[in-house]
């Protein structure tokens, strides 16, 4: 017998396994989301310098979070349409305070004292000399690095947080009311078209509030950086478009076509 008869369920257990990739995937983008690159030079092309609303030499240069947001997103729509909005809803909230919590405890561990040997000398052994000698020479004060790394501004946590929690609330909005009147044709169009509005709205929250309000960037250059920003979300996410249809099917296979569409039919009563 299982020390964990509760696992013995495989909604549960499909629950707990989406639940964390949602989780883990909306970690991981906060933190990495401090390193801007470049998508035309990781393409290997020229940047494009688009000139939009009197704002000049505007390229994609994005937050490394989205490289795993489509995947939070994707996982938002596979929740909702076998466990609800109510799941959606758990599962947006239990982020929020979790990604505020990891927030919080950096925010400690950068107020330690670093022991002396390890703000100059602390590299990763496995690099060769000359390697370390480099990180050594841009680097300098670990300790600052870390610190210059993880602490991100007030305004942009805050920003990102409510971005986040507003884009999923919206994003289950809507999703509910496409498959309303759609019932459960039609995946595409509720699962894409739920993130490419909710994306959109989530473009502009951030910079409203990380930049307008907390840095008092122009409105002109906070609209253009949002309309940038969401052509390139609105491409990534049609291109996911065909990974939803894959998770689907593993999904129905996993659960069984009649227990996968008892969960679809009871999700849309909430």
């Amino acid at each position: 017998m299982s020390y964990f008869p509760i696992l013995q369920d495989k909604a549960t257990r499909l629950f707990v396994i989406l639940g964390g990739f949602f989780v883990a995937n909306a970690l991981i983008a906060e933190f990495i989301g401090v390193k801007i690159f470049s998508v035309e030079q990781t393409l290997g092309i020229a940047p494009f310098h688009i000139n939009l609303l009197g704002i000049n030499d505007l390229s994609f240069n994005m937050s490394a979070g989205v490289l795993l947001w489509p995947v939070v997103f994707i996982m938002t729509d596979v929740i909702n349409e076998y466990f609800g909005k109510k799941g959606v809803q758990f599962l947006s909230f239990l982020t929020v305070g979790l990604i505020a919590y990891s927030f919080i405890m950096i925010g400690f561990s950068i107020g330690l004292k670093p022991a002396d040997f390890w703000s100059l000398s602390h590299i990763n052994s496995d690099l060769s000399v000359t390697e370390q000698d480099t990180i050594r020479q841009n680097v300098g004060n670990y300790n600052a690095a870390y610190t210059l790394v993880y602490r991100q501004s007030n305004w942009i946590i805050v920003g990102s947080l409510t971005a986040f929690l507003l884009g999923q609330l919206i994003d289950v909005t809507v999703f509910h009311r496409i498959k309303r009147m759609t019932g459960n044709r039609l995946i595409w169009l509720r699962s894409t078209g739920s993130t490419l509005i909710s994306q959109f709205f989530d473009s502009f929250i951030v910079l409203f509030i990380a930049f307008y309000w907390g840095a008092g960037w122009s409105l002109e250059k906070i609209i253009a950086l949002g309309l940038v920003a969401y052509c390139y979300k609105f491409l990534v996410a049609v291109l996911m478009t065909p990974v939803i249809y894959l998770v689907h099917y593993f999904i129905n296979w996993y659960l069984g076509e009649e227990v996968a569409e008892a969960m679809r039919n009871k999700a849309q009563e909430q």
